[in-house]
């Protein structure tokens, strides 16, 4: 009896869980910085998000079909979990490895 085989991912789930990725790594090294200032919707989590919602209601509009047509609900929100976990990463890196951490003495 053969192996059963995994069906592969689709490809926009691929680039789905890349870009998520790929942008909250990229947002959670410029984290630490706030490039745009102390406002809540300038912190570059939500700024992320943002932008994650736009790429999606793109894709709506350039394919003219519901999004979950393309990417089912459960690799979406994985996708954001992904994401997050990514930023957390990205802030961690900028804050601990590129940055130097906070100093230990108060001199």
């Amino acid at each position: 009896m053969p192996a059963a085989r995994r069906p592969s991912l689709p490809r926009a789930q691929i680039y789905w869980f890349g870009a998520m990725v790929i942008g909250g790594l990229a947002f959670g090294l410029i984290g630490e910085h706030r490039p745009l200032g102390g406002d809540l919707f300038a912190h570059p989590l939500i700024l992320f998000f943002m932008t994650a919602v736009i790429g999606l209601l793109v894709t709506r509009a350039a394919l003219a079909r519901p999004v979950p047509e393309v990417i089912p609900e459960r690799p979406l929100l994985l996708g954001c979990f992904a994401g997050l976990a990514a930023f957390l990463a990205g802030n961690w890196i900028a804050a601990h490895v590129i940055g130097g951490g906070t100093p230990l003495t108060n001199g």
